[in-house]
């Protein structure tokens, strides 16, 4: 081996990669990135999962229990509900995660020594989180027995505990992860393959020269852009129904909700992924280049938008970043309206971010696409 020509091709590999400034950006910064992603934002440990409270007894010992409750850290109490389908109600459209209904007659039964039950309903769909809030649910009520029992005198526990505190999952009572993983591979396929095919597609057309060609035709700048992911919605749905009857039949993920619904939103998913990939096509002149914009993007789009990682751990500002991502309000679509059976009349917020974000994506590349031009 001849070390003056390797050290020549080493030499040479170097002038390249610092000729290349694109790749040396990716590689300097994603590993920074998923440094301070996995560092910074990603927690296992859950807390503070936004919960209501349906309290029948509004007396001083029930709101002691719910003080109790929301003390572990693992609740945080957002409104009163005033029925238990309101409750019920909330923790299907997402707006909370877990409510505590408490019975009339709580405060009553305790002062004249008779047991009493408390509901604790818990969203299960994600097992991560609903497993530490079952936790802390059911170690309140331990504690509030052991301290009863201490201060009751020959108090007699053959008939049952004071305090019958049930932790009742919805949704995924047997807290299977395939229920609450096989919904969000929906959303990360979509996400993912699309941008990439859609982000390479116009990049691909000026390295072949056929851009020139769509440049003269009479099209306008939006139907070019309407062209190009025409072909891909197809694309989307295919690739959508294939997953949701696999996962169907294989995992036994419910099917609750109206499936038009899933499909309705799934359209604004897939426009606002295909203009996202276009917009990125446009950062670059090079598959290369578009590849690594399109790398730099994906990685937050992974971790924070509650595909692998709930939330609710993440410090405020991942939050804040998360909530720029279409892909964290398709998730809570599309587990909602699987696991939970909810519809669009409560989920039209997250259906109306996704519509924005597939208006706001496609208006983006168009003008982007025309300074392109020029």
């Amino acid at each position: 081996m001849n070390r003056e020509r390797l050290r020549a091709m080493v030499r040479k590999e170097f002038v390249q990669m610092r000729r290349d400034p694109a790749t040396l950006r990716l590689v300097l910064l994603v590993p920074l990135m998923q440094m301070l992603i996995f560092g910074y934002a990603i927690r296992t440990d859950v807390r503070n999962l936004p919960t209501v409270a349906f309290d029948q007894s509004r007396t001083q010992e029930s709101r002691a229990l719910v003080q109790r409750l929301t003390a572990t850290g693992n609740f945080v109490l957002r409104e009163q509900a005033e029925s238990y389908d309101d409750a019920v109600r909330a923790v299907d459209a997402g707006h909370a995660r877990a409510a505590f209904v408490i019975p009339e007659s709580y405060a009553r039964d305790l002062k004249r020594g008779r047991p009493t039950q408390v509901q604790v309903l818990v969203d299960a769909s994600d097992p991560t989180s609903s497993a530490s809030a079952i936790g802390a649910a059911q170690m309140v009520g331990q504690q509030l027995n052991v301290e009863i029992v201490r201060q009751r005198t020959g108090a007699n526990l053959a008939s049952g505990l004071p305090i019958d505190v049930r932790v009742r999952p919805l949704y995924n009572p047997a807290l299977r992860s395939a229920v609450f993983v096989v919904p969000g591979i929906i959303g990360m396929i979509l996400s993912n393959i699309l941008i990439m095919l859609t982000s390479l597609s116009l990049v691909r057309e000026r390295e072949t020269g056929t851009l020139e060609q769509l440049i003269v035709t009479p099209l306008a700048r939006s139907e070019i852009m309407l062209g190009k992911i025409a072909p891909y919605v197809l694309v989307g749905y295919i690739q959508m129904t294939t997953v949701l009857v696999a996962g169907h039949l294989i995992f036994q993920v419910p099917l609750r909700g109206p499936l038009l619904a899933l499909y309705a939103v799934t359209f604004l998913f897939i426009t606002a992924n295909l203009g996202l990939g276009l917009w990125i096509s446009t950062l670059g002149r090079t598959q290369t280049a578009v590849t690594q914009s399109a790398i730099f993007i994906m990685l937050p789009n992974v971790l924070l938008s509650g595909f692998m990682f709930p939330r609710e751990a993440m410090p405020p500002l991942a939050q804040g970043i998360g909530a720029l991502i279409p892909l964290t309000y398709y998730l809570q679509l599309v587990r909602g309206i699987l696991l939970k059976g909810a519809g669009l009349a409560e989920m039209w917020p997250q259906a109306l971010a996704l519509a924005l974000f597939a208006v706001a994506f496609f208006t983006f590349a168009t003008q982007r696409f025309h300074k392109t031009l020029e």
